[in-house]
């Protein structure tokens, strides 16, 4: 079958795209070369060891390779299909995180396993999970979206979303009308078998599926039609009660709990159904007992609580020790455990993990700008008061895209990490002694410390004030807005600020000086923090689907119309200069990457450009302005409020140009910051 030019052309970006994202080369290399070495190891070694067979490769076993190692799955998971009912689809993937496997379910609820399971590789296995609905959704019975099961989206109402994490594979439904019985209607499929070579690669059997301990995490967002995410649920589902059964069947009804201080109020039930592939039709599939996967369940909660005792009177203990060196310690913000989402109390240092963003972040400047990207959301308490501090998951945090400065702070410390910096999350006050959160990273001197404040992506330059110098000695004159810092923390240490001061300028950051930093035992905090490889631990970035060249586009002509028509009730005829408009694009750019590296570039070529656009006896007026969404309605209210603004687009005259620039920068996840530049070119007037 032929394909139209178009179409071919289409199919070839696609996947010179995907291969730009993936690190095709190494991961070809690599395969290759473990085939070689396994054929090698067959090789008939006579002649003491010196003949050696060489294996010449044909087309054939190449593409064989590269179609089990998973290379040629990963590359064609982003081509949609016909599916020959004009529906687009795609192929079925495995085990990675940037695109989902997703299907609609059929109205019965069934899905053809068979199918699914023609498509996939026969030497690993899958969990399919299945979304087959929703109801007591109670607080969405007002919603007039919830009329009719399966109806479409269009933008125009609140919707839901739920998303799914399990050993680094990440998922994301369709968007689905509030209500009070949604329609969740969806499968995914989960690769079981972690990507590797020996056992690893083998097919699992049901023993061997009951030590994998990770469980489903799930979270359901709200989203309303202005593109205001909430988070009302996050619930880790245990999946191994389908290794008890004949076939690998399993079905559920999930209760879902809110977050925060509504965590033990049910926001709905989730229906699920969780198939095993292959299972039933296997024959060397064995079911497991009900009493054994229910005594290997009890065993784990059992060891999990009696870790969690001992680290808690290790906690104690090591508290009463910290405040038997000084009685104004009990002041100091040393945050030892802190509260997550779903209400449970945690170790802090459980919530950090290096993250590894790949291709997705270049430098740890774009980590700190990437977490700038997402909101910033402070959670207000039912009836006012002390505001409830609430530390997100890592997973609950990136699906809703917005948090508090502690989820900001814990996810730039990690990507720092990941970076092979040595960072740490710092707790203490800024300002007038409000608490706060930010990253601390030290280099190889004791004296070489750089803060990073993960609310704005600044980074300050740590110059210590020694408090014993006399006042003749010129002190150096911090910047930074931190005042008191109690404790510090990353994934493996703890230290809790013995000196005594604990004001940020006169404070040592040599950690292993222990009058001055107390330290937890790493073994108590890795105990805490589970025995489960990073790599499962953690959850991966995904890349951002936002087009910025349509979604700048798209936003400015909005704006362009949204200015002609607050000109027109001004009684003012608008003219655009497109030429002047397309010139402003270098400054956006300028913007941007100073607040990536904090160095200016290209001014003095944006002012060449304006000085030729702009003739003699004429002005220049711009106003540029940045934002963390793509509404084109949302930005021009906040930046006519500024009176420079208003004055641009309000400019009266009779040459009077208008111009608008819109430039839309995508992070990973649904990060994006949008930077606007309003501007005119007006007669000069004569004073």
């Amino acid at each position: 079958m032929s394909l139209p030019t178009e179409k071919m052309a289409e199919i070839k970006q696609l996947i010179h795209n995907r291969l730009q994202q993936l690190d095709i080369q190494r991961r070809i290399r690599t395969i290759l070369e473990s085939g070689d070495h396994d054929e090698n190891d067959h090789d008939d070694n006579g002649d003491n060891g010196n003949r050696r067979k060489t294996a010449i490769l044909t087309k054939k076993d190449v593409l064989n390779r590269l179609k089990d190692g998973g290379i040629i799955e990963s590359v064609l998971a982003d081509i949609e299909y016909d599916d020959g009912t004009g529906r687009k689809t795609r192929r079925p993937r495995q085990g990675h995180a940037s695109l989902p496997t997703i299907h609609t379910i059929p109205p019965d609820g069934e899905v053809a396993l068979s199918s699914l399971q023609a498509q996939l590789n026969p030497s690993r296995r899958h969990l399919h999970f299945q979304l087959v609905g929703g109801r007591a959704f109670l607080d969405f019975m007002s919603e007039k979206e919830n009329l009719l099961p399966g109806s479409v989206h269009h933008g125009r109402q609140p919707h839901f979303q739920l998303f799914l994490h399990f050993r680094r594979q990440r998922f994301r439904s369709n968007p689905v009308p509030c209500a009070c019985e949604p329609d969740f209607r969806e499968g995914f499929l989960l690769e079981l078998h972690p990507d590797g070579r020996g056992d690893l690669a083998r097919m699992a059997d049901s023993r061997s599926l009951l030590s994998i301990a990770d469980k489903l995490h799930v979270t359901l967002v709200r989203i309303d039609p202005h593109g205001e995410t909430t988070l009302l649920s996050s619930q880790h589902i245990e999946w191994r009660h389908v290794l008890g059964d004949t076939n690998g069947h399993f079905a559920k009804s999930v209760e879902l709990f809110g977050v925060g201080e509504e965590s033990k109020v049910i926001v709905g039930v989730l229906d699920i159904r969780l198939d095993l592939i292959p299972a039933g039709q296997d024959s060397s599939w064995i079911p497991l007992a009900g009493d054994v996967l229910e005594a290997q369940l009890d065993l784990e909660r059992s060891r999990r609580a009696e870790i969690e005792r001992r680290f808690l009177l290790y906690a104690k203990h090591y508290w009463r020790e910290f405040l038997q060196m000084r009685d104004e310690h009990k002041d100091r913000l040393v945050k030892i455990f802190a509260q997550d989402e779903k209400g449970v109390h945690r170790c802090v240092c459980s919530f950090v993990c290096p993250l590894k963003a790949g291709r997705l972040l270049d430098s740890p400047q774009h980590a700190a700008r990437f977490v700038t990207a997402l909101g910033l959301q402070r959670s207000q308490p039912v009836g006012g008061g002390v505001r409830a501090e609430i530390w997100s998951s890592l997973f609950a945090f990136l699906a809703v895209n917005q948090g508090e400065c502690e989820s900001h702070a814990v996810l730039l410390c990690s990507l720092l990490l990941g970076f092979g910096l040595d960072a740490y999350v710092c707790v203490g006050t800024k300002g007038r002694g409000t608490s706060h959160t930010w990253v601390v990273t030290l280099g190889a001197a004791p004296e070489t410390v750089t803060f990073w404040e993960p609310t704005s992506g600044q980074r300050y330059i740590h110059q210590r004030v020694n408090p014993e110098d006399p006042p003749s000695v010129t002190q150096p004159m911090n910047k930074y807005p931190y005042k008191t810092i109690g404790s510090l923390f990353n994934h493996r240490s703890f230290y809790a600020n013995c000196q005594p001061l604990d004001i940020v300028e006169v404070c040592s950051f040599d950690l292993s000086d222990e009058s001055r930093w107390k330290a937890m035992s790493e073994e108590a905090i890795k105990s805490i923090s589970g025995p489960s490889p990073d790599w499962i631990q953690c959850v991966p970035l995904c890349s951002n689907p936002v087009d910025w060249i349509l979604s700048s586009n798209e936003i400015e002509r909005e704006l362009r119309g949204l200015i002609t028509e607050h000109r027109q009730h001004l009684g003012l005829v608008t003219v655009w200069d497109d030429e002047l408009s397309y010139m402003l694009t270098p400054a956006l750019a300028s913007y941007e990457m100073e607040r990536v590296t904090g160095a200016q570039f290209g001014n003095d070529e944006f002012q060449q450009a304006i000085r030729r656009a702009v003739p003699d006896g004429q002005s220049f007026k711009g106003f540029p302005i940045q934002f963390l969404h793509r509404s084109a309605k949302k930005a021009f209210v906040t930046a006519i409020r500024n009176d420079i603004c208003d004055g641009i687009v309000s400019c009266r005259g009779d040459q009077v140009q208008m111009a608008v620039r819109v430039r839309v920068f995508t992070y990973p996840e649904n990060a994006c910051v949008t930077w606007i530049m309003f501007a005119c070119k007006s007669p000069c007037t004569l004073r």
